[in-house]
Protein backbone atom coordinates (compact mmCIF):
# COMPACT_ATOMS: atom_id res chain seq x y z
CA UNK A 1 0.00 0.00 0.00
CA UNK A 2 1.47 3.24 -0.73
CA UNK A 3 1.95 5.91 1.37
CA UNK A 4 -0.13 9.06 0.90
CA UNK A 5 1.35 12.66 0.38
CA UNK A 6 -0.28 15.70 -0.10
CA UNK A 7 1.72 18.39 -2.46
CA UNK A 8 2.45 20.73 0.77
CA UNK A 9 3.76 17.25 2.47
CA UNK A 10 5.82 16.06 -0.93
CA UNK A 11 7.00 20.03 -1.15
CA UNK A 12 8.44 20.24 1.95
CA UNK A 13 10.34 16.96 1.81
CA UNK A 14 11.35 18.32 -1.76
CA UNK A 15 12.57 21.60 -0.78
CA UNK A 16 14.46 19.44 1.99
CA UNK A 17 16.39 16.86 -0.15
CA UNK A 18 17.49 19.81 -2.28
CA UNK A 19 18.89 21.61 0.67
CA UNK A 20 16.48 24.82 0.14
CA UNK A 21 15.42 24.28 4.28
CA UNK A 22 16.35 25.92 7.26
CA UNK A 23 17.35 23.00 8.93
CA UNK A 24 19.87 21.71 5.88
CA UNK A 25 22.84 24.35 5.53
CA UNK A 26 25.80 22.95 3.71
CA UNK A 27 29.00 24.13 4.28
CA UNK A 28 30.86 23.87 0.95
CA UNK A 29 30.40 24.07 -2.28
CA UNK A 30 31.70 20.40 -3.38
CA UNK A 31 28.84 19.18 -1.41
CA UNK A 32 26.33 20.81 -2.13
CA UNK A 33 26.92 19.83 -5.91
CA UNK A 34 27.50 16.21 -4.80
CA UNK A 35 24.15 15.93 -2.77
CA UNK A 36 21.99 17.37 -5.80
CA UNK A 37 23.78 15.59 -8.44
CA UNK A 38 24.45 17.76 -10.91
CA UNK A 39 23.68 21.76 -10.50
CA UNK A 40 21.66 23.15 -13.59
CA UNK A 41 24.92 25.59 -15.48
CA UNK A 42 23.65 26.66 -18.70
CA UNK A 43 24.12 30.60 -16.70
CA UNK A 44 27.46 30.35 -15.12
CA UNK A 45 25.94 33.33 -12.66
CA UNK A 46 23.24 31.66 -11.98
CA UNK A 47 24.70 28.65 -10.35
CA UNK A 48 26.48 30.41 -8.04
CA UNK A 49 23.70 32.04 -6.69
CA UNK A 50 22.08 28.27 -6.65
CA UNK A 51 24.69 27.18 -4.19
CA UNK A 52 24.17 30.01 -2.42
CA UNK A 53 20.44 29.14 -2.08
CA UNK A 54 21.54 25.94 -0.27
CA UNK A 55 24.83 27.47 1.58
CA UNK A 56 23.88 30.59 2.94
CA UNK A 57 27.50 31.09 4.84
CA UNK A 58 29.58 30.34 1.44
CA UNK A 59 30.89 33.35 -1.05
CA UNK A 60 31.46 33.29 -4.61
CA UNK A 61 35.09 33.37 -4.03
CA UNK A 62 34.17 29.94 -2.10
CA UNK A 63 32.74 28.60 -5.29
CA UNK A 64 35.30 29.84 -7.76
CA UNK A 65 37.84 28.20 -5.22
CA UNK A 66 36.05 25.28 -5.37
CA UNK A 67 35.82 24.61 -8.90
CA UNK A 68 38.95 26.42 -10.05
CA UNK A 69 41.46 25.83 -7.52
CA UNK A 70 40.13 22.45 -5.88
CA UNK A 71 38.33 20.90 -8.79
CA UNK A 72 36.07 19.37 -6.68
CA UNK A 73 33.50 19.25 -9.74
CA UNK A 74 33.85 20.36 -13.44
CA UNK A 75 31.40 22.40 -15.36
CA UNK A 76 30.33 20.81 -18.72
CA UNK A 77 27.48 19.48 -20.39
CA UNK A 78 26.13 16.01 -19.25
CA UNK A 79 22.35 15.81 -18.26
CA UNK A 80 19.81 16.29 -21.22
CA UNK A 81 22.62 17.52 -23.01
CA UNK A 82 23.22 21.01 -21.08
CA UNK A 83 26.00 22.40 -18.69
CA UNK A 84 26.33 21.33 -14.73
CA UNK A 85 28.44 21.39 -12.27
CA UNK A 86 29.23 17.52 -11.49
CA UNK A 87 31.33 16.12 -8.48
CA UNK A 88 34.18 14.68 -9.96
CA UNK A 89 33.56 11.35 -9.26
CA UNK A 90 30.26 11.16 -10.51
CA UNK A 91 31.56 12.74 -14.00
CA UNK A 92 31.78 9.71 -16.12
CA UNK A 93 28.72 7.93 -14.63
CA UNK A 94 26.87 10.90 -15.72
CA UNK A 95 29.11 11.07 -19.38
CA UNK A 96 28.18 7.49 -19.91
CA UNK A 97 24.81 7.32 -19.21
CA UNK A 98 23.89 11.05 -20.84
CA UNK A 99 26.42 11.50 -23.64
CA UNK A 100 24.96 8.85 -25.96
CA UNK A 101 21.29 9.95 -25.96
CA UNK A 102 22.38 14.29 -25.99
CA UNK A 103 24.38 13.27 -29.23
CA UNK A 104 21.86 11.05 -30.71
CA UNK A 105 19.14 13.76 -30.05
CA UNK A 106 21.21 16.43 -31.91
CA UNK A 107 21.59 14.74 -34.87
CA UNK A 108 19.16 16.67 -37.09
CA UNK A 109 21.47 19.89 -36.14
CA UNK A 110 24.53 18.60 -36.74
CA UNK A 111 22.99 17.66 -40.19
CA UNK A 112 21.69 21.17 -41.08
CA UNK A 113 25.67 22.53 -39.61
CA UNK A 114 27.32 19.96 -42.00
CA UNK A 115 28.86 18.58 -38.99
CA UNK A 116 29.13 15.20 -39.95
CA UNK A 117 30.28 12.35 -38.14
CA UNK A 118 33.58 12.54 -40.38
CA UNK A 119 34.32 16.28 -39.67
CA UNK A 120 33.31 15.53 -35.57
CA UNK A 121 35.47 13.66 -35.13
CA UNK A 122 38.46 15.42 -36.72
CA UNK A 123 37.70 18.00 -34.45
CA UNK A 124 38.05 15.76 -31.61
CA UNK A 125 41.21 15.30 -32.67
CA UNK A 126 42.35 18.85 -33.61
CA UNK A 127 40.78 19.93 -30.22
CA UNK A 128 43.29 17.56 -27.98
CA UNK A 129 45.87 18.70 -30.23
CA UNK A 130 45.65 21.88 -29.54
CA UNK A 131 44.58 21.79 -25.43
CA UNK A 132 46.93 19.39 -24.93
CA UNK A 133 49.91 19.83 -22.91
CA UNK A 134 47.57 22.76 -19.92
CA UNK A 135 46.44 25.16 -23.13
CA UNK A 136 43.01 26.69 -21.73
CA UNK A 137 41.29 28.58 -24.42
CA UNK A 138 38.32 30.60 -24.87
CA UNK A 139 35.61 29.70 -27.33
CA UNK A 140 36.60 32.19 -29.52
CA UNK A 141 40.50 31.39 -29.37
CA UNK A 142 39.62 27.89 -29.79
CA UNK A 143 37.13 28.61 -32.81
CA UNK A 144 40.19 30.35 -34.80
CA UNK A 145 42.66 27.64 -33.93
CA UNK A 146 39.82 24.70 -35.29
CA UNK A 147 39.59 27.06 -38.23
CA UNK A 148 43.05 27.10 -39.25
CA UNK A 149 42.64 23.49 -39.46
CA UNK A 150 39.77 23.36 -42.29
CA UNK A 151 37.22 22.65 -39.20
CA UNK A 152 33.76 24.67 -40.46
CA UNK A 153 33.34 26.64 -36.99
CA UNK A 154 30.97 29.78 -38.15
CA UNK A 155 27.44 30.58 -36.26
CA UNK A 156 26.26 27.85 -34.06
CA UNK A 157 28.69 24.96 -35.44
CA UNK A 158 32.00 25.65 -33.05
CA UNK A 159 28.73 25.35 -29.98
CA UNK A 160 27.84 22.13 -30.86
CA UNK A 161 31.15 21.23 -31.80
CA UNK A 162 32.41 21.97 -28.17
CA UNK A 163 29.42 20.33 -26.81
CA UNK A 164 30.10 17.20 -28.53
CA UNK A 165 33.82 17.07 -27.55
CA UNK A 166 32.16 17.56 -23.94
CA UNK A 167 29.67 15.37 -24.28
CA UNK A 168 32.53 12.42 -25.22
CA UNK A 169 34.43 12.66 -22.52
CA UNK A 170 37.42 15.12 -23.97
CA UNK A 171 37.20 18.43 -22.68
CA UNK A 172 35.40 20.37 -19.97
CA UNK A 173 35.03 24.57 -18.90
CA UNK A 174 38.35 25.67 -17.47
CA UNK A 175 39.25 28.86 -15.47
CA UNK A 176 37.47 32.20 -16.08
CA UNK A 177 39.76 34.05 -17.40
CA UNK A 178 39.36 38.23 -18.31
CA UNK A 179 35.36 37.45 -18.01
CA UNK A 180 35.79 34.54 -20.60
CA UNK A 181 35.60 30.63 -19.68
CA UNK A 182 37.82 28.48 -21.18
CA UNK A 183 38.09 25.07 -22.35
CA UNK A 184 40.37 22.53 -21.09
CA UNK A 185 41.13 18.95 -21.55
CA UNK A 186 39.52 17.17 -18.85
CA UNK A 187 41.81 14.35 -18.13
CA UNK A 188 44.12 17.16 -17.69
CA UNK A 189 41.84 19.49 -15.48
CA UNK A 190 40.49 16.87 -13.56
CA UNK A 191 42.17 13.47 -13.29
CA UNK A 192 39.64 12.50 -10.46
CA UNK A 193 37.27 12.03 -13.09
CA UNK A 194 38.67 9.06 -14.74
CA UNK A 195 40.22 7.68 -11.35
CA UNK A 196 36.81 7.22 -9.80
CA UNK A 197 35.50 3.98 -9.13
CA UNK A 198 32.81 2.76 -12.01
CA UNK A 199 29.24 1.57 -9.86
CA UNK A 200 28.58 -2.17 -10.53
CA UNK A 201 24.87 -1.44 -11.40
CA UNK A 202 25.03 2.15 -12.97
CA UNK A 203 21.53 2.69 -14.18
CA UNK A 204 20.78 1.40 -10.07
CA UNK A 205 23.75 4.47 -8.87
CA UNK A 206 22.28 6.75 -11.56
CA UNK A 207 18.42 6.39 -10.23
CA UNK A 208 19.14 6.46 -6.13
CA UNK A 209 21.15 9.37 -6.44
CA UNK A 210 18.80 11.42 -8.28
CA UNK A 211 16.03 10.27 -5.40
CA UNK A 212 18.36 11.29 -3.15
CA UNK A 213 18.32 14.74 -4.06
CA UNK A 214 14.85 15.17 -5.06
CA UNK A 215 12.25 12.13 -3.64
CA UNK A 216 9.62 12.20 -3.47
CA UNK A 217 9.44 11.99 -7.49
CA UNK A 218 7.67 9.86 -10.18
CA UNK A 219 9.04 7.89 -13.28
CA UNK A 220 8.23 10.45 -15.21
CA UNK A 221 10.23 13.12 -13.16
CA UNK A 222 12.65 10.99 -13.77
CA UNK A 223 13.09 11.13 -16.93
CA UNK A 224 12.68 14.63 -17.61
CA UNK A 225 15.35 15.50 -15.41
CA UNK A 226 17.52 12.68 -16.66
CA UNK A 227 17.29 13.26 -20.78
CA UNK A 228 17.83 9.50 -20.72
CA UNK A 229 15.74 6.78 -23.21
CA UNK A 230 12.85 5.34 -22.28
CA UNK A 231 14.00 1.94 -21.93
CA UNK A 232 16.51 2.98 -20.18
CA UNK A 233 14.38 5.43 -17.63
CA UNK A 234 12.49 2.22 -17.26
CA UNK A 235 15.41 -0.35 -16.06
CA UNK A 236 16.73 2.13 -13.50
CA UNK A 237 13.54 2.88 -12.16
CA UNK A 238 13.01 -1.13 -12.06
CA UNK A 239 16.56 -1.06 -10.51
CA UNK A 240 16.15 1.00 -7.66
CA UNK A 241 12.40 0.09 -7.00
CA UNK A 242 13.51 -2.23 -4.29
CA UNK A 243 15.09 0.59 -2.31
CA UNK A 244 11.94 2.51 -2.13
CA UNK A 245 8.64 3.16 -0.39
CA UNK A 246 5.87 3.45 -3.00
CA UNK A 247 4.02 7.35 -2.43
CA UNK A 248 1.02 8.08 -3.60
CA UNK A 249 0.92 12.04 -5.00
CA UNK A 250 -1.80 13.89 -6.60
CA UNK A 251 -0.25 13.97 -9.60
CA UNK A 252 0.52 9.90 -9.53
CA UNK A 253 2.79 7.01 -8.12
CA UNK A 254 6.14 8.20 -7.26
CA UNK A 255 9.08 6.50 -4.90
CA UNK A 256 11.23 7.74 -2.16
CA UNK A 257 14.27 5.94 -0.46
CA UNK A 258 13.01 3.81 2.65
CA UNK A 259 16.01 5.54 4.10
CA UNK A 260 13.79 9.13 3.75
CA UNK A 261 10.45 8.16 5.57
CA UNK A 262 12.67 10.02 8.55
CA UNK A 263 11.99 13.39 6.74
CA UNK A 264 8.27 13.24 6.50
CA UNK A 265 9.00 13.96 10.32
CA UNK A 266 10.75 17.01 10.35
CA UNK A 267 8.45 20.33 9.72
CA UNK A 268 10.08 23.70 10.17
CA UNK A 269 8.02 25.76 12.77
CA UNK A 270 9.01 29.18 10.79
CA UNK A 271 8.84 29.83 7.33
CA UNK A 272 11.81 29.19 4.93
CA UNK A 273 13.00 32.07 2.43
CA UNK A 274 15.11 31.67 -0.51
CA UNK A 275 16.16 33.14 -3.39
CA UNK A 276 16.33 30.62 -6.42
CA UNK A 277 18.27 31.89 -9.54
CA UNK A 278 16.77 31.35 -12.91
CA UNK A 279 17.20 27.70 -14.15
CA UNK A 280 17.38 26.31 -10.51
CA UNK A 281 17.63 22.87 -9.91
CA UNK A 282 14.15 22.95 -7.74
CA UNK A 283 12.51 24.60 -10.89
CA UNK A 284 13.71 22.13 -13.30
CA UNK A 285 13.54 18.85 -11.90
CA UNK A 286 10.30 17.49 -12.05
CA UNK A 287 8.27 16.89 -15.25
CA UNK A 288 5.68 19.41 -13.77
CA UNK A 289 5.94 22.33 -11.40
CA UNK A 290 2.11 22.71 -10.74
CA UNK A 291 3.93 21.49 -7.24
CA UNK A 292 5.46 24.79 -6.52
CA UNK A 293 3.38 27.33 -8.25
CA UNK A 294 -0.28 28.21 -8.18
CA UNK A 295 -1.71 28.09 -12.10
CA UNK A 296 -2.45 31.43 -12.21
CA UNK A 297 0.97 32.34 -11.36
CA UNK A 298 2.88 29.32 -13.41
CA UNK A 299 3.78 32.17 -16.00
CA UNK A 300 6.03 34.69 -14.08
CA UNK A 301 7.84 31.24 -13.19
CA UNK A 302 7.74 29.66 -16.84
CA UNK A 303 6.79 32.60 -19.78
CA UNK A 304 7.73 29.80 -22.37
CA UNK A 305 10.39 29.68 -24.52
CA UNK A 306 12.75 27.91 -22.61
CA UNK A 307 13.09 30.96 -19.89
CA UNK A 308 12.74 29.78 -16.45
CA UNK A 309 12.66 33.05 -13.91
CA UNK A 310 13.86 33.62 -10.56
CA UNK A 311 11.95 33.06 -7.75
CA UNK A 312 11.34 33.90 -3.90
CA UNK A 313 10.68 30.43 -2.49
CA UNK A 314 8.91 30.38 0.70
CA UNK A 315 8.52 26.55 1.85
CA UNK A 316 9.04 25.10 -1.62
CA UNK A 317 6.49 27.73 -2.91
CA UNK A 318 6.95 30.56 -5.51
CA UNK A 319 5.62 33.83 -4.21
CA UNK A 320 7.52 36.37 -6.26
CA UNK A 321 10.09 36.90 -8.99
CA UNK A 322 13.06 38.94 -8.38
CA UNK A 323 16.50 40.15 -10.15
CA UNK A 324 19.30 41.97 -9.08
CA UNK A 325 20.16 45.54 -10.36
CA UNK A 326 23.70 47.18 -9.81
CA UNK A 327 24.31 50.08 -8.13
CA UNK A 328 26.80 52.42 -8.07
CA UNK A 329 26.88 51.20 -4.21
CA UNK A 330 26.76 47.89 -4.86
CA UNK A 331 23.31 45.80 -5.49
CA UNK A 332 19.42 46.22 -5.41
CA UNK A 333 17.28 43.04 -4.88
CA UNK A 334 14.43 44.09 -6.60
CA UNK A 335 11.17 41.85 -5.59
CA UNK A 336 8.02 41.33 -7.62
CA UNK A 337 5.43 39.55 -5.82
CA UNK A 338 2.85 37.55 -7.26
CA UNK A 339 0.68 38.88 -4.52
CA UNK A 340 0.94 40.62 -1.35
CA UNK A 341 3.31 38.78 0.70
CA UNK A 342 2.45 37.89 4.12
CA UNK A 343 4.24 40.32 7.22
CA UNK A 344 6.00 37.53 8.72
CA UNK A 345 7.91 36.86 5.39
CA UNK A 346 9.51 40.12 4.87
CA UNK A 347 12.30 39.98 7.38
CA UNK A 348 13.05 36.13 6.49
CA UNK A 349 13.53 37.96 3.17
CA UNK A 350 15.87 41.10 4.24
CA UNK A 351 17.65 38.21 5.72
CA UNK A 352 18.51 36.49 2.82
CA UNK A 353 19.30 39.74 0.77
CA UNK A 354 21.94 40.14 3.45
CA UNK A 355 23.26 37.01 2.77
CA UNK A 356 23.33 37.67 -1.03
CA UNK A 357 25.53 40.81 -0.21
CA UNK A 358 28.14 38.87 1.59
CA UNK A 359 28.11 36.29 -0.86
CA UNK A 360 29.10 38.35 -3.87
CA UNK A 361 31.04 40.63 -1.15
CA UNK A 362 29.35 43.84 -1.97
CA UNK A 363 26.26 45.87 -0.25
CA UNK A 364 22.73 44.53 -1.08
CA UNK A 365 19.57 46.13 -0.32
CA UNK A 366 16.29 44.93 -0.98
CA UNK A 367 12.79 46.77 -2.89
CA UNK A 368 9.82 45.16 -2.45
Amino acid sequence: MSLQLTWEQARRMRARRQHLDDACRETSAADIVRHLFGLQSQEWSSAQLAIHARGPDLTQADVIHAREIDRAFALTWTLRGTLHLVAAEDLQLQLDLCGPPAINGTGSRYKQLDLSDEVRERALAAIEDILRGGQALSRAQLAKALEARGIPVAGQAIHHLLRFAALRGLICLGAEVDGDLTYVLLEEWLPAAKAAPHPDDPLLEFARRYLAAYAPATMADFKRWSGLGAALVKAAWAAVTPECIPVALPAGEALMLERQIDALEASPHEPTVRLLPRYDNYLLGYESRAFMVADRFAKRVHPGGGLIRSCLLVDGVAKANWKLEKRRTGMRVIVEPFETLEPSIVPRLEAQVETLGRFLNTNAELLL
